[in-house]
């Protein structure tokens, strides 16, 4: 039997790593553990509720105004401890977190293998997104086993010199996930969903990158104020990340503005309900990019560069950057321009069939792990 733990630390993690998991356990070739960081501590909770996800470890190092230098401080020392007791034959890690980076470093130490699921993507610029796009790649070389999502990831670690072999292009696990939220009959968790009026277009709104901190998330939310003044007839939906550096602008500048809904951050069931709802979503976020074409939905990339250039070449998204006219502008395209609506508002399978965790599997038994 070998032994496999999944470290993870943020919502996004537990998202792709669960339908792997949940694969694994099934299976009595694998002992599988789960470690969490707490990195994130008040996003989590549903996941692993809404997973039916059971921790073998919880770190709990999450503090009010962590640093990145004080997450690495207290996750190394912590996880080498959880290596000791678990013993994992292979540790897997999700993405770009900083959890996921210090959990492949503290294995490399230890001589232990590490898997990356969601492999391979690349801006190419190291501050863009700040810190994911360094993490990926430093866990890219440290990695054994590269589950890339796409053709196009697996491109990209062929040109960093990983070996083809320790490529298996899985589809996005993310895939899995939403199939599994969509198949169950659920209710909305925040009541004030249930509110939501049926005859009005909505637009789903996430924006919490680090790297838009400032006055790039000022003009997005500019933006936002100034098209749900234009368009009192669309409902703006915004879930609003806790980090104080989105949450209070958000508030100052969009409270009040009647047809513009601040909401706390959502349960993942909740979000995948809303995104299924939307006329068409703005976003700073990878998973939503990934999430939305295959619900038919445009997304707009409140960003200037993203990893996931598969849904821009797909016609399903639009890298808009931070500019509140060109936002304004293209949003306002996708509420009045019916021919450009239909076109990118098509359901495409860009990152995945919904049988990712299916193939990692199979590839850790041919691969005898």
């Amino acid at each position: 039997m070998k032994r496999i733990l999944f470290v993870v630390g943020t919502r996004p993690e537990i998202v792709k790593t669960a339908p792997v998991i949940q694969t694994l356990r099934r299976d009595r070739a694998f002992k599988v553990g789960v470690c969490l960081s707490g990195q994130h501590i008040r996003m989590v909770t549903q996941m692993l509720r809404d997973f039916d996800l059971d921790l073998d470890f919880d770190l709990k190092i999450m503090r009010h105004k962590q640093t990145l230098v004080s997450i690495s401080k207290k996750l190394m020392p912590k996880l080498e401890k959880v290596y000791s007791e678990f013993r994992p034959d292979m540790v897997f890690v999700q993405g770009d977190t900083t959890t996921a980076f210090v959990a492949s470093l503290v294995a490399f130490y230890h001589n232990i293998e590490v898997a990356h699921i969601e492999a391979g993507l690349r801006t190419f610029d190291k501050y863009f997104p700040f810190p994911e796009e360094m993490n990926r790649t430093l866990i890219g070389r440290i990695a054994d086993r590269h589950y890339a999502p796409t053709p196009k990831a697996r491109e990209n670690l062929l040109a960093e010199g990983v070996k083809p072999s320790n490529i298996r292009v899985t589809g996005n696990t993310g895939i899995d996930s939403l199939k599994f939220i969509l198949s169950g009959d659920h209710g909305y968790a925040d009541g004030a969903l249930n509110k939501l009026p049926n005859d009005r277009e909505i637009v789903l709104i996430t924006a919490h990158r680090r790297e838009n901190f400032g006055k790039r998330f000022d003009n997005i939310l500019a933006a936002i104020k100034r098209l749900a003044k234009s368009r009192p007839d669309v409902e703006f939906i915004y879930p609003v990340h806790p980090n104080p550096h989105v949450k209070e602008p958000a508030f100052a500048k969009l409270g009040g503005i009647g047809n513009v809904k601040l909401l706390p951050s959502l349960d993942y069931s909740d979000l995948v309900r809303v995104m299924s709802r939307a006329r068409f979503i703005l976003t700073d976020s990878g998973g939503i990019q990934e999430e939305a074409p295959y619900l038919g939905k445009p997304v707009l990339i409140l960003r200037d560069k993203t990893e996931r250039p598969e849904a821009v070449k797909a016609g399903a998204a639009m890298v808009v950057g931070t500019d509140t006219g060109r936002i304004c502008d293209l949003a306002g395209r996708l509420l009045t321009d019916t021919p450009l609506y239909k076109k990118m508002a098509v359901k495409r399978n860009v990152f995945g069939d919904g049988k990712a965790a299916q193939r990692i599997m199979e590839d850790l038994k041919k691969r005898k792990v």
